[in-house]
């Protein structure tokens, strides 16, 4: 075999594998929201409570969120693969529980360990994307396919949850994962390269693993109760100052011992602090769009779960579209920074145009646009975004990194969500008290949760304009187009 030869055999395994890393990453990512759309065929089937149903979903959650950070050090410390397929085995196996699920707490049970399986597995992923593809044009585009997965993963579960629910039933979202994860798990084997950890004495601070898991999980718990108890409810304040306590007390003794669990030294870098900001203030709004508008096309509407997807379906193609083919030239062509500012814009722009839509709205005029815009805006600054969260990572600490921004997304989505469902709520009910009518209510209270994360992304441009460090240009190693400049980042 010539070399020519092995290079293009590598090359073409080095694709592959990023393939069969995003489908366990979109299997995982598919399951926060397609749980969603079959709630009320769970509650129907298993007997749920109102308030005991968001159990269904706190229950993955408070896992997920809570471990993620850790899972990715644990990466960097015991090798990546091996916390991946671990992760999935854990996962997998948890779906085929819920699927099989004949109780309430067998299922919510079985939710809490898929959230464990979930978090190990997708906390490793983008670290071992960056680490397959060192150069930098490679490197954009394979973070785009990324990028896609886990920003339209959510639209594309609306749309499945709602075809395998009506058509079907509620145990098929959860078989579902079955085959993806058998077949994902096994390809993995064969075509991702594992790599050993640093070594368990490099981080093997079990103090500190206790400290940051129960904070983040305790911190996640809080937020998603936040909706029934309240802002300033003593349980809401008493546990959220016993959730930054503990952080508080992990970062100092990150900070003080000789081998840390996770050395500080990342986030110290400006545009890795600052892409995850940004990241969780954008991933916040747009968790406004996505669930509180799913709840809109319903209650106001009177859209069914598969209208609901089909309704998402073309923020999910441009998405794919410009994640999957333009990003990564936008940004080798303009820098990670320039290419996500206009997209970013766009958001808040769709956040806007949503805010304006009334109760008898037309698809065509009133919401098709937003929704293209979003996806617009979401295809182009995700890649670039994560990118940027990246630039920091040195080898052994990609699995950190991937596991930030993992961390960033959900607990800025979560955060996101409680606070605007909380406020448009609110909203909603003070409207009914005063006399107005159910639908203009609703709907008053869903403009407000628009109009609040649209300030939430205006935040989130306003990082990328002030925070986050200007790319420099250098030479390109195969440039594209000659002439074209690429970007790398300064600091």
């Amino acid at each position: 075999m010539t070399a020519r030869t092995a290079d293009k055999t590598n090359d073409r395994t080095r694709w592959l594998a990023l393939y069969v890393l995003c489908a366990g990453m979109l299997m995982i990512v598919l399951d926060a929201t397609i749980v969603n759309v079959a709630l009320p065929s769970i509650q129907d089937n298993l007997g749920f409570s109102q308030s005991n149903l968001a159990w269904v979903i706190n229950a993955y959650m408070i896992p997920f969120g809570g471990l993620l950070l850790l899972a990715g050090r644990v990466g960097d410390l015991v090798g990546q693969r091996r916390v991946f397929l671990f992760g999935l085995a854990i996962f997998t196996t948890a779906s085929l529980v819920c699927a099989a699920a004949q109780s309430q707490g067998m299922l919510i049970g079985a939710r809490f360990v898929q959230g464990i399986g979930g978090a190990l597995a997708s906390a490793v992923i983008l670290g071992m994307i960056v680490t397959m593809f060192p150069e930098r044009g490679e490197q954009a585009k394979a973070i785009g396919v990324y990028g896609f997965v886990a920003s339209a993963g959510g639209s594309i579960g609306l749309l499945l949850g709602g075809v395998l629910t009506q058509a079907i039933s509620w145990h098929w979202i959860f078989l579902i994962n079955l085959p993806i994860g058998i077949a994902t798990a096994y390809l993995a084997t064969r075509l991702v390269e594992s790599h050993e950890g640093i070594g368990l004495d490099q981080g093997a601070d079990y103090r500190g693993a206790a400290l940051i898991t129960a904070s983040l999980m305790l911190g996640v718990y809080t937020i998603l109760q936040i909706s029934q108890w309240g802002w300033g409810d003593t349980r809401t304040l008493v546990l959220s100052a016993v959730s930054a306590a503990l952080l508080a007390a992990f970062l100092h003794r990150q900070a003080t011992i000789a081998n840390p669990l996770m050395p500080l030294r990342l986030f110290r870098s400006r545009n890795v602090a600052g892409s995850n900001a940004l990241q969780a203030l954008l991933v916040a709004g747009m968790f406004g769009m996505f669930f509180l508008g799913a709840l809109f096309l319903q209650r106001v509407l009177g859209y069914d779960a598969l209208q609901v997807g089909l309704a998402f379906l073309p923020t999910t193609i441009v998405m794919g579209t410009l994640s999957l083919g333009f990003s990564e030239r936008l940004i080798m062509r303009f820098g990670p920074r320039t290419t996500l500012i206009p997209g970013v814009c766009l958001v808040v722009v769709a956040l806007l145009l949503f805010a304006r839509a009334p109760v008898g709205a037309d698809y065509l005029t009133d919401l098709l646009p937003p929704l293209l815009l979003i996806g617009v805006g979401v295809g182009t600054s995700f890649p670039a975004i994560m990118t940027l969260a990246m630039s920091g990572a040195t080898p052994s600490d990609s699995g950190l990194a991937s596991g930030f921004v993992n961390t960033s997304m959900q607990v800025g989505g979560a955060i996101g969500l409680a606070v605007l469902a909380t406020l448009s709520t609110e909203r909603t009910q003070h409207l009914l008290d005063g006399g107005t009518s159910n639908l203009s209510a609703l709907t008053s209270g869903y403009h407000l949760a628009y109009l609040i994360g649209a300030v939430l992304a205006a935040t989130a441009a306003a990082i990328a304009i002030f925070v986050l460090r200007a790319p420099a240009p250098e030479a390109m190693p195969h440039p594209e187009r000659e002439g074209e400049p690429a970007y790398s980042e300064v600091g």
